[in-house]
Order: structure tokens, then C-alpha cells, then sequence
């Protein structure tokens, strides 16, 4: 375990949430902070798996650094749970690293429901706005915090098959946006990531097949997709003071991929 303590990266004592915790690029950024000195809430909806992420990081670690809690990011009490419990076990959230989204249609716009499109407003804009609100009280107690939210390059391109998808990413920015501007004077800051394709469970229908990783990642200027790790160092960043003065921005993570379209 490497000593951070005393660098710009050092989180010790800090209280972080991160929601799709239990795999991909929420673990990924779970693990990195506990690594840096952070104490972790892992969530999403299946505690089991939670619990299984959790215990990984404290053997990692040497000590306590995660606590494992279930939550439905669609559901507003079970948002304020994960917070309560947050504050019970580790103390004011610090933290805030809102991960989980949803994408149920794939397929021209003009085949998606009401029903795909509320899923999709709920989980991927609805339950930020409602999560932060429920952390940045805290953080102006306290004298400051960072919120990062996980958009997408969705959010800065059309897409022929997960175009409301991106929609929400683009309103997740607009989140980010305007919460650094009502709440920088609080020393909080708010920022975005925008991967771009990440080997995760979500995304595996583009990389699971190699024929069909190998053709999309052609036109991806570092020929491949994203690893979670190579995303949670961004958010380490963010969290940390060596972002003091970042807000209401977002770091776009992608090999390349959108300033080489047309590229080939």
C-alpha cells in the first residue's frame, strides 16, 4: 500500500458514495479512492454484490475502508437510506460520485417508449439531481466537497442506436453545470467524466464480440476500447485537491475517439 498522505491526491478521511459500485467503472473508481486514503460507500442493487466489492477493498486496503449498501437509484427513499447509512458508518459525505445509469432501448429514436424514456430520465438525471441534493448539504457544513458525475461521450455526439441515452448524459452535464455555479461559492465543486467505450457489463454488446470490437475500435485513434481503471484515475482527480479550482467541467476519457471521428 503506498503512502499518499501529504500529496494533492490524498483523500485520508474523507467519506465518499459511489453508486454501480459493484462492477465496472464505478468499482474501478471505488477501489482507486479507498487507495487513496477515502472511506467508501460501494452501492447498487444487489448487496450481495456490494458486499463482495466491499470486502475485496478493506482485505486490499488493511482496514475498514468500505461499507457495502443496496440501493435502487430510482427509488428517493432508498437514496436517502444510502446516505443515512453513509453518515452512520463513515461520517458527512465528502464525496460524491454518482455512477449508475440505465440504457433499456438501443434502436432509432423513434422506437423508444414512454416508458424506456422515463427509465432513463429517472436513472440518469432524476436520481443525480435528488442524490447530490441530499450530500451538498453536508459538504457546505463541512466547507466544501466534490461531486462527480459519470456522462458520457453520448452526451457530445448523435447516435443511430442510444440517442435518448445521450440525451440524459448531455442533461447530467447541465447538472454539473449549474450546481457549480449555485453552489462554487460553497467550495464545493461539481464535474463530469465522459468515457468513452469501456470494457464493462454495460457495454459489452460492442466488445464482446471481437469482430465487432475490432471493427468499432478501428476508428478510435488508440485502436481500443477503455479499461474502468483508466477512468478512475480522473475521478481520484476531481475528488482531490488538485482540482480545487475545477468546476462545472468535463473531462473527456476516450482514446481519442471523438476528435478522430473522420479522422480515418
Amino acid at each position: 500500500m503506498v503512502d499518499l498522505s501529504g500529496t494533492l491526491f490524498d483523500l485520508t478521511g474523507k467519506t465518499a458514495i459511489v453508486t454501480g459500485a459493484s462492477r465496472g467503472i464505478g468499482e474501478a473508481i471505488a477501489r482507486r479512492l479507498a487507495q487513496h486514503g477515502a472511506n467508501v460507500t460501494i452501492s447498487s442493487r444487489k448487496i450481495e454484490s456490494c458486499e463482495t466489492v466491499a470486502s475485496s477493498i478493506n482485505e486490499a486496503e488493511g482496514r475498514q475502508a468500505a461499507h457495502a449498501v443496496a440501493c435502487n437509484i430510482s427509488d428517493e427513499a432508498a437514496l436517502e437510506n444510502l446516505v443515512k447509512e453513509t453518515n452512520d458508518v463513515f461520517g458527512p459525505v465528502d464525496i460524491l460520485v454518482c455512477n449508475a445509469a440505465v440504457n433499456p432501448a438501443f434502436g432509432p429514436s423513434k422506437a423508444i417508449t414512454d416508458q424506456q424514456i422515463d427509465k432513463i430520465f429517472d436513472c440518469n438525471i432524476k436520481a443525480n439531481h435528488k442524490l447530490a441534493h441530499l450530500c451538498l448539504p453536508q459538504m457546505e457544513q463541512q466547507g466544501g466537497g466534490a461531486v462527480v458525475i459519470i456522462s458520457s461521450i453520448a452526451a457530445m455526439v448523435g447516435s443511430l442506436g442510444i440517442g435518448m441515452y445521450g440525451v440524459s448524459k448531455a442533461a447530467d452535464m447541465a447538472i454539473a453545470r449549474n450546481l457549480a455555479v449555485e453552489y462554487g461559492k460553497k467550495n464545493i465543486r461539481i464535474n463530469c467524466i465522459n468515457p468513452g467505450i469501456v470494457k464493462t457489463y454495460f457495454a459489452e454488446a460492442l466488445w464482446k464480440d471481437p469482430k465487432v470490437e475490432k471493427a468499432m475500435s478501428a476508428s478510435i485513434p488508440m485502436r481500443r476500447f477503455g479499461e474502468p481503471d483508466e477512468i478512475a484515475g480522473a475521478a481520484v482527480f476531481l475528488a482531490s485537491e488538485a482540482a480545487q479550482w475545477m468546476n462545472g467541467q468535463s473531462i473527456v476519457i476516450d482514446g481519442g475517439t471523438v476528435i478522430g471521428v473522420g479522422s480515418m
